[in-house]
């Protein structure tokens, strides 16, 4: 009964010892992150007002609240009572831990330095890599988030993304359309040429530097296969992809030029 008796005195001595401190531990636990939080949004509008490269300002933004968070961890368990030394050691063997089981994430995050260094895209850019086609929206720590054209979101890894290649269709600012039309053997084919350039030169959205070619590329099947090469905008990619494709259709059928499909003559023999 008396070990009974000692035990509850030691419990509620400690409970009155410790009970503020963790109060207070909490307390400033849940202010630091409302402070850190707060501070990362400031920063990330502080860096736009500056005019910094939109690609740094997530990736800042997240790197500094992982480190104030963890810094606020280590603060807070100082106010509990453990030693800070011996909880920075146990950090370390754990990080240490870490490290070796996450090597990937790890890995992604170089990637994502190596990115920032390199700049091989920026945000905005419209990118292929790893078997997707997107415009890129941010580049995070350990990864780099794309909006495919049909709006769908995709997550890449900073670590494959930097190891892979890369296909940028906007550093340029321009990109050439390819596109192949078939007209008829028997149709004439320098003004069927000429009708192409026409409506290529009437189009807006079409450069005139570097001019459009339209040569012939194949004597096909069925048909005289011509090359159409127009240069626009990157952004007026796909609009002129397709308007040019009805143009040329509606061209050809006003000028009595036709169109071939593949063909078979059948021959019936009776024996």
């Amino acid at each position: 009964m008396e070990q009974i008796n000692t035990y509850t005195t030691k419990a509620v001595e400690l409970l009155i010892q410790y009970t503020p401190k963790l109060l207070l531990a909490l307390l400033v636990l849940v202010i630091g992150i409302k402070l850190i939080n707060l501070f990362e949004k400031v920063l990330k509008e502080g860096l736009k007002k500056a005019k910094t490269d939109e690609t740094l300002i997530p990736f800042f933004g997240n790197l500094s609240s992982w480190l104030l968070k963890a810094l606020l961890l280590i603060s807070v368990a100082s106010m509990i009572g453990i030693s800070t030394a011996s909880f920075i050691t146990i950090i370390g063997a754990a990080g240490l831990a870490v490290g070796l089981a996450l090597q990937g994430s790890l890995a992604n995050f170089a990637g994502g330095v190596l990115i920032l260094i390199f700049k091989p895209f920026a945000v905005g850019d419209l990118i292929e890599a790893q078997g997707h086609l997107g415009v890129v929206k941010e580049v995070q720590i350990f990864n780099t988030i794309l909006t495919t054209p049909n709006n769908k979101k995709i997550i890449i890894p900073n670590g494959a993304l930097s190891n892979g290649s890369i296909t940028n269709f906007s550093t340029e600012g321009k990109l050439r359309v390819d596109l192949t039309v078939g007209i008829d053997y028997g149709a004439d084919i320098k003004k069927a040429k000429e009708i192409i350039l026409k409506l290529l030169d009437a189009d807006p959205q079409i450069l005139k530097e570097p001019a459009p070619l339209v040569a012939v590329s194949e004597l096909a099947d069925s048909s005289v296969n011509l090359v159409v090469r127009p240069w626009c905008k990157t952004q007026d990619y796909w609009n002129v992809y397709y308007n040019t494709i009805e143009k040329i259709k509606e061209a050809m059928d006003a000028n009595g030029i036709p169109i071939p499909f593949p063909q078979r003559d059948v021959h019936i023999y009776n024996h």
